[in-house]
């Protein structure tokens, strides 16, 4: 998969709740496509729930069950019985792109580490159960030059084929930067092609 195409990523967040020995465990799961992202996602369920008493995450930002960048942590719990569980559900869920969130708030009974283990994992995998998901989308930045008068025509056709504008120039002709899903990159010069009477132009930047 050198494109980094053909799994499966997050549509929106799921959560899942449920109470283990007087314990009230909440995970939640989003799609994450960096570092700075899965963190970012740490740092905002920290502050929707302050009072509990843990918030333990772990990450994956490639595809299925790659490490190259992914991150977990106990936050407080016994060491390895959090956030490596949770890791491994991820790494294991066939979806990239995810990160988890558990927030625990302790009620009084010890779980043990063998009981913790199945919680954080166990909740993880629930999580997952009830997560909407989508085929990756591997797009490319290509830069289009059209006259005005193919204007309307080009933004019909970048509409049809989810092509997303990223910058607009005007001057004596319209310049695009725009991100166009890899598997239309054939179709999208040939319909360029045709509705421009061969003037316009698109390559890959």
């Amino acid at each position: 998969m050198s494109d980094g195409a053909g799994y499966l990523v997050p549509v929106g967040r799921h959560e899942f709740e449920e109470v283990i020995q007087n314990s009230r465990f909440l995970t939640v799961v989003d799609r994450c496509r960096t570092a700075d992202e899965a963190h970012g996602f740490v740092r905002e369920l920290r502050q929707r729930f302050p009072d509990a008493t843990h918030h333990c995450w772990a990450f994956n930002t490639g595809a299925p069950g790659d490490t190259r960048v992914v991150g977990m942590s106990d936050d407080g719990e016994p060491h390895g019985t959090a956030g490596r569980p949770m890791l491994t559900t991820l790494l294991h869920s066939g979806v990239g792109e995810i990160a988890a969130v558990v927030v625990r708030w302790y009620g009084g009974t010890k779980l043990g580490t063998g009981g913790l283990v199945r919680a954080y994992s166990s909740g993880v995998q629930h999580a997952l159960d009830g997560l909407s998901v989508a085929p990756r989308i591997v797009r490319v930045r290509v830069e289009i030059t059209v006259d005005y008068p193919h204007l309307d025509a080009l933004q019909r056709l970048l509409s049809e084929l989810d092509g997303q504008i990223e910058s607009e120039e005007y001057t004596a002709g319209v310049r695009y930067i725009a991100a166009l899903p890899k598997a239309a990159w054939t179709e999208f010069g040939r319909r360029l092609a045709d509705l421009s009477n061969g003037t316009g132009t698109v390559r890959r930047v």
